[in-house]
């Protein structure tokens, strides 16, 4: 399964799920694809379809491995990954290198387990106010899950996944 950035920074006010199924196709690619975010209708853990939660790996958009399955992200290390296996966004630029995104932190609004975090989703990843508040993890970590807060307003990374495999 394929874990992708789209192609620009977002503040907390997005319409991620969007996004990343609209890149993806513009990209070629003929999956689903849904955000890394935790949602008001969903934990991130749940993102991905239960019986591709074990055996296919969390790959980059060249097919490096990022993570041996979905549910090791979520063993509660934080999603420990691998920082010189790059992340690519869906028009093939790393993310890490890239200076369309100056601050190397992703969105995602969840415990280190994936469990959405109702105060700190940017309200349902609705709003980009100053004074809501967003869980995210700095890339600089080599954590998907690390647990920092901040201002809905900023403009981090947001990650896409394949959410289901299609041979």
């Amino acid at each position: 399964l394929h874990l992708v950035a789209l192609n620009l920074p977002f503040s907390g006010d997005m319409r991620a799920d969007f996004q990343c199924f609209q890149q993806a196709q513009l990209a070629g690619l003929t999956s689903t694809y849904r955000a890394f975010l935790s949602s008001h209708l969903q934990d991130l853990a749940t993102v991905v379809r239960k019986r591709d939660r074990y055996h296919l790996p969390i790959v980059n958009l060249k097919g490096e491995t990022l993570f041996s399955n979905w549910e090791s992200i979520f063993n509660g290390n934080g999603g420990q990954f691998n920082i010189h296996v790059p992340i690519y966004s869906f028009d093939g630029r790393n993310v890490m290198t890239d200076p369309s995104w100056p601050q190397k932190v992703i969105w995602h609004g969840s415990t280190a387990n994936g469990i959405r975090l109702v105060s700190n989703y940017c309200e349902a990843w609705h709003t980009a106010d100053m004074g809501a508040m967003g869980q995210a993890s700095s890339l600089k970590t080599g954590k998907l899950l690390d647990q920092k807060v901040y201002s809905c307003s900023n403009e981090f990374i947001v990650l896409c996944i394949e959410n289901s495999f299609v041979s």
